[in-house]
């Protein structure tokens, strides 16, 4: 088995980067590898690492990134010749769009109402007549008299907003309403050579023009949000370039990580249990950057198609949490119509949402998502059928938050699992009511809680500083040392061998009471097909825990089947726990089918922490 380092996987699981096995102790050359391998994307915020330490130093955050890590959401506007009532003319287009009196301040605005840090302009795009909302010397598709970009750039630049422009790689949509929208005559012309722009490569030609073009005319343009790859970009170094000449502007890819990019966009995901948890279906694990994009619109197109379609309030509100529970950017997409406005339905959210986050906003904004690499509470299923998140304070590490998101079916109470958090106080975020609390065996009851708000009710968990009844990370060696290193950018890959048998060591004996173990979130948490891949879970599925005073004569002391959920689980050890130098999981299965080889019998896990005792407290 071997300690391995990776930016992610494709959609098809095929690492995008070689694995590089480490041997060597993290120091300098550990920082300068992760910066070589992954263009520093996997980097821990200074935030991270007050909540969580590891050994070896961080690779610092490119500022490029600074933006995107500091959202919480964004706003994804598909809108262009196709929006209904659809144009057929790059003239009639913008006549219908300056006569209806477009402005891009109502964009900026509505974009504040969710709270939004960036506006994502999709209008170059396949199925909507690859229009360019800006003037360009160019030609080749529709492109605008009127800078619209640039207005939207300014009017978002202005409300301290970014603006992030959408590009297609693909042309096979140039004929889909029955008009030709890539004039490959007017190209080749420009050109001085025949480019046939109904191919792959002939658009890409002409599309990575357009990226030249837009970086030099907008030099507030904050980046691109890329639509999958194009092989000519690829084959002419494009993103490399990007960097060279553009290096504060950010790169985004649909549906692939691609490690030259700054982050991953996981589109549009669903059939989760509960519909809204849509974390459950993302296979980006930690610290990379990860945004989940969605239409808000219950039904239809991601463009405005002529219907006012409806919204529904407690999906949207329940994936905005989700998300920033588990420290990923929502990017909404509402559907503007050819005057710009939203119909009337997602209007009536957005003025919905005005009202409702600011109350809780500070448990939304400027937090990590607990249960991961920044220490938190267990999120995920909780009491009495109870679902929720938590989320940790970057600034205030002692203060994490409860997002219920479906109230427990009876009683005033939610149970969760403290992970060794000894809490000293919790009150309603939006009232201040304090509730009363007891805390044993491993978990938090808080008890009193009628009101529950119908979407997000917010417990505002405050903490002593650190946790108790975990022995401390450098004190339990591990077989497979990045199991106890303490750094989530690491971690320990089966490669696909089963059963499998991890040993920790005390070094001495001593009392352990649990396991707490955070497997890596590379996969989803259960099986699904999603964009003709087929997707299971590669998490533990059946195992045992055995104990030992001097590593040759074992004892079983656990049997069981860990449930498939993302975040850490635990594994406890008996009534009393066990006094023991080592201790071995043994893991027999994944939960993983054999008709998805991709994560079938496969296994990655970041940390195993070993629990020596729990916190014990009553309000």
């Amino acid at each position: 088995m071997t300690r391995t380092s990776r930016t992610g996987t494709t959609p098809t699981g095929t690492a995008r980067t070689s694995r590089a096995t480490r041997t060597f102790r993290k120091g300098p050359l550990w920082a300068a590898v992760l910066a070589l391998i992954a263009g520093l994307l996997l980097a821990v915020t200074p935030a991270a690492q007050a909540h969580d330490p590891g050994p070896g130093p961080a690779p610092a955050v490119p500022p490029r990134q600074s933006m995107l890590r500091g959202a919480t959401a964004g706003l994804f506007l598909h809108w262009g010749m196709f929006t209904a009532p659809k144009h057929y003319t790059c003239e009639s287009w913008e006549k219908a769009v300056t006569d209806s009196g477009w402005t891009p301040d109502y964009w900026v605005d509505e974009a504040r109402k969710l709270k939004a840090s960036y506006l994502v302009l999709a209008t170059f795009h396949s199925r909507l007549g690859y229009a360019r909302p800006w003037p360009s010397t160019i030609p080749g598709s529709c492109s605008t008299e009127r800078d619209l970009l640039g207005e939207l750039v300014d009017a978002a630049e202005a409300k301290g907003l970014k603006t992030i422009l959408y590009m297609t790689d693909d042309p096979q949509w140039h004929a889909e309403q029955g008009i030709e929208t890539l004039d490959s005559a007017a190209y080749s012309a420009y050109k001085g050579k025949d480019v046939d722009l109904t191919t792959r490569d002939g658009f890409g030609e002409f599309s990575y023009e357009n990226f030249f073009e837009v970086m030099r005319n907008y030099p507030k343009l904050a980046g691109f949000w890329i639509d999958n790859d194009n092989a000519y970009w690829e084959q002419h170094r494009l993103y490399e370039q990007i960097r060279e000449l553009r290096p504060d502007m950010t790169l985004s890819n649909n549906n692939e990580d691609t490690p030259i990019m700054d982050m991953v966009s996981h589109e549009q995901k669903t059939g989760m249990t509960p519909p809204y948890d849509q974390p459950a279906a993302i296979w980006t694990p930690m610290p990379r950057l990860t945004e989940s994009c969605y239409k808000v619109p219950d039904t239809g197109s991601w463009w405005y198609d002529g219907q006012d379609r409806p919204v529904s309030t407690g999906l949207n509100v329940g994936r905005y949490v989700a998300n920033a529970g588990t420290s990923i950017r929502s990017l909404m997409d509402l559907t503007a119509m050819g005057d710009g406005k939203f119909p009337p339905k997602q209007q009536a959210f957005t003025d919905f949402m005005r009202d409702y986050l600011p109350p809780i906003w500070e448990s939304l904004h400027g937090v990590d998502g607990g249960g991961y690499m920044y220490g938190g509470m267990q999120p995920g299923a909780w009491s009495d059928g109870a679902y929720g998140y938590v989320t940790v304070s970057r600034t205030r590490p002692t203060t994490q938050y409860l997002h219920v998101t479906t109230k427990p079916t009876t009683g005033d109470r939610i149970r969760l699992r403290d992970n060794g958090y000894r809490v000293q106080r919790v009150t309603d975020l939006r009232t201040g009511k304090r509730f009363p609390f007891d805390q044993r065996d491993g978990t938090l009851t808080v008890r009193s809680v009628t009101d529950w708000d119908p979407y997000d009710t917010v417990l505002k968990v405050e903490t002593r500083p650190h946790r108790e009844g975990v022995h401390p990370t450098g004190s339990v060696n591990a077989s497979e040392p990045a199991l106890t290193d303490g750094d989530f950018t690491t971690y320990w890959d089966n490669e696909g061998a089963l059963p499998a048998s991890l040993t920790l060591d005390l070094g001495r004996v001593q009392q352990a009471a649990y396991l707490g173990i955070n497997q890596r979130e590379w996969s989803p948490t259960y099986n699904r097909e999603t964009f003709g891949r087929l997707e299971d879970s590669a998490r533990i599925k059946d195992y045992t825990v055995s104990v030992s005073n001097d590593g040759t004569t074992w004892r079983q002391v656990k049997a069981g089947v860990l449930e498939s959920a993302r975040g850490i689980r635990f594994i406890d050890l008996g009534n009393s726990g066990v006094r023991a130098r080592y201790l071995r999981l043994d893991v027999a299965t994944t939960w993983s089918a054999p008709t998805v080889p991709r994560y079938y019998r496969q296994l990655q896990i970041d940390e195993i922490q070993v629990g020596h005792g729990y916190p014990r407290t009553r309000d």
